[in-house]
């Protein structure tokens, strides 16, 4: 009799869990267990995401607090917001994503190549040991961190010399500066082309709120690069507690210059840039206490490493941004109560989908660390662990937002129209918190094994088929219909990320063998 392929003996979940899909449910009944993997990305996440949320939660203290003042103001400062939040990612997140990657494998390839120096020097009189250490494959570890000797890192004294840390913040303050001047001398232009005119009522608060922000851009983009630094090290505690003291005076300075000052949106402006630079001051004392900063010479700096992949993911960020931007655009030329109303929606579905992005640094750090060091088993089990925690919290935001937004909604506004249109919007805030987590969480795997290549010309697809979406919903469905083409955005965003794991590309065909 002949004999019969086995392969075609094979079960669906047999198939299922040879393939690269599997790293999807690996491990899933041990999802809440925190073992020692567990322990590290939570301690990552959790002040990471709590780091992330203090820009849109300080956005959304100015909007709170702005929304008391009238809707024409309050869709004023939304499309302010949504002009410099564009800007700013920009110009720094291909800076910050980059630097933790690479900060993460210098620091990993250091500490490996410590290692093989007190092992090498331990056994140095002893060369059957040595033998038996190259057999079990620790010269190929060594041959491993070597590509990284072009890095030079080393311990400087008690302070570490990182060239990426060092270059950096070179960048994030050369772009923070000309965001400034980009954003003061086009600011008018600028709002024009966001739908607000030079009659409308909004111009003038959204001016002023637009400029007076502005001047905190290079105390945001060097914030930022630090933030890249330290995620790199794996340590986001450090960025939230200097983003809580932000946020602390941010709080306390609105309502004093808002309402007893009588500043109006000037006063918020004027709190956040005094609440950023604090962060900044923060970010960078403690930095100094870790770094030294001060690399030998130019040539030891990593502009075109930065220049290299921070172009690939620059692609990425306009794509992305371009897409949210554009949607506030089509809110705003719907008129000031549809903005304001956008505005409220849309601060708390970024803020809430921020938690995700805790994941995703996490996740990033992690297998940056793994991939450095040539470990799959530890990249299989990080990215399936952040993976399937992802999912979980979306599930959570979902429900949460579901059944708080309609009571909380009026924290930010009276208004009855303004608060009709946010009824409107609540469905799609919280049913997409779950495609929102995913699509966050696959963008930091992906950063951490520094596909940003397909990153970038991924994110190009997406964002042509959403404008496209954008433009014909929002002028047949209107406000429902921004909504609409937002949540194809997304799922867009989750679905690219999961078909290059699940398919076992790139930097993922190593799945296929393990």
């Amino acid at each position: 009799m002949a004999s019969l392929d086995t392969s075609l003996l094979r079960s669906p979940t047999t198939s299922l869990m040879s393939s690269p899909l599997r790293i999807f449910f690996k491990d899933a009944g041990r999802v809440f267990k925190l073992d020692e993997l567990g322990v590290e990305i939570m301690s990552i996440a959790l002040p990471a995401a709590l780091a992330l949320m203090a820009d849109p939660v300080a956005s959304l203290i100015d909007t709170a607090f702005i929304g008391h003042i009238g809707p024409t103001e309050l869709a004023a400062v939304g499309v302010a917001i949504a002009v410099f939040n564009q800007a700013s990612k920009i110009a720094i997140f291909p800076v910050v994503s980059v630097t933790t990657s690479f900060v993460a494998e210098e620091d990993a390839a250091s500490k490996l190549s410590s290692e093989n120096v007190e092992h090498n020097e331990f056994f140095s009189e002893d060369s059957e040991m040595k033998e038996l250490i190259s057999h079990n494959g620790y010269d190929e570890q060594l041959q491993a961190s070597s590509s990284f000797s072009d890095i030079d890192t080393v311990a400087f004294g008690h302070r570490k010399r990182i060239p990426s840390a060092s270059s950096a913040l070179i960048i994030g303050g050369i772009l923070g500066l000309l965001q400034t001047l980009f954003l003061v001398l086009g600011a008018k232009p600028i709002l024009n082309y966001m739908g607000v005119k030079n009659d409308s009522p909004m111009m003038t608060p959204a001016f002023q709120y637009l400029t007076l922000r502005s001047l905190g851009a290079p105390a945001v983009l060097l914030s930022l690069a630090m933030q890249g630094v330290f995620r790199g090290f794996k340590d986001t505690k450090t960025p939230l507690y200097a983003t809580v003291a932000g946020d602390a005076i941010n709080i306390v300075l609105d309502p004093i210059f808002i309402f007893f000052l009588r500043l109006g949106v000037s006063g918020a402006a004027i709190a956040h840039v005094i609440s950023q630079y604090l962060i900044a001051v923060i970010l960078l004392w403690r930095l100094l206490r870790q770094v030294d900063i001060l690399p030998p010479g130019v040539k030891d700096l990593q502009f075109s490493r930065f220049l290299k992949s921070g172009f690939l993911l620059l692609l990425r960020v306009i794509a992305a941004t371009f897409c949210v931007t554009l949607a506030a655009s089509m809110a705003a030329r719907e008129g000031s109560v549809p903005m304001a109303a956008f505005q409220i929606c849309l601060q708390i579905w970024l803020a809430s989908s921020l938690l995700a992005d805790g994941l995703a640094v996490a996740g990033q750090a992690v297998l940056a660390s793994a991939f450095a060091r040539n470990d799959h088993t530890r990249a299989i089990s990080s990215a399936s662990r952040v993976l399937q925690w992802g999912m979980v919290l979306g599930l959570v935001l979902c429900v949460i937002l579901g059944t708080g937004l309609q009571y909380a909604s009026r924290l930010f506004t009276k208004d009855t129209e303004v608060l009709q249109l946010i009824h409107t919007g609540i469905p799609f805030v919280a049913l997409t918190q779950p495609i929102n987590a995913l699509a966050f969480v696959f963008d930091g795997v992906n950063y951490g094994a520094s596909d940003f290549a397909y990153s970038a010309y991924s994110m190009i697809l997406v964002a042509i088929v959403s404008i496209a979406c954008l433009v014909v919903l929002s002028s047949s469905y209107g406000f429902a219909g921004i909504w609409i083409a937002l949540t194809i955005y997304m799922s867009l965003r989750m679905f690219a990320g999961f078909w290059r794991i699940g398919a076992g590309r790139g930097p993922w065909t190593f799945l296929w063998s393990c």
